[in-house]
């Protein structure tokens, strides 16, 4: 993938302007249901982007946020129509760049600990560095909003979202308290 030469940012722009208006200011939202985008490799980002033009995520309905679509309703199956393989590329390059910012969220510093040792057990051999390495192509875990977190893992455990046999068998062998104490945890993540 090449980098975006100047003639490009104006597309690029144009491109990401919807995203910003829920996934917020280069991706670091600010909503507790919208998880930030900055800092995804591009091959998440791009992953992503085709598993909901295959409908394999579940494309709940939402409205934009901000902008000049503020408050018209919209899912991200409807916001990938259209979308081609190269401008797909210049969004995932564009959000590559950009800081992961943590969330500042509450979280439960016990369940935290008891999260920690379990990721350290379970879960970092895939997604390590606390989740927040975006070379692991796992998405950002560490400093995501917990609230997002829970829906996505219930979405996997419910099969209402596509992911490795490896992620799910893992998944559904974590029990609820489990699966709140690695929340916690990845809430706890401040860097």
């Amino acid at each position: 993938m090449s980098l975006c030469t100047a003639a490009c940012y104006a597309d690029v722009a144009t491109l990401v302007e919807p995203c910003l208006s829920c996934h917020g200011n280069n991706g670091v939202s600010t909503e507790p249901d919208v998880p930030s985008i900055a800092s995804y490799s591009e091959e998440y980002f791009s992953l992503s982007m085709d598993m909901y033009m295959k409908q394999e995520r579940p494309c709940i309905e939402t409205e934009y946020r901000t902008g000049s679509r503020k408050g018209l309703k919209t899912d991200m199956c409807e916001i990938v129509k259209g979308l081609g393989e190269h401008d797909i590329e210049l969004m995932a390059a564009y959000f590559a760049s950009q800081k992961f910012v943590p969330a500042p969220q509450t979280y439960d510093v016990e369940w935290a600990k008891t999260g920690e040792a379990l990721h350290m057990a379970k879960c970092d051999e895939c997604h390590s560095e606390a989740g927040r390495l975006p070379s692991d192509n796992a998405g950002i875990l560490g400093g995501q909003k917990m609230s997002y977190l829970r829906e996505q893992i219930r979405f996997v455990r419910d099969g209402k979202r596509f992911t490795s046999k490896k992620m799910k068998r893992r998944l559904d062998a974590l029990g609820d308290a489990e699966i709140e104490a690695l929340v916690n945890y990845y809430g706890s993540i401040r860097q």
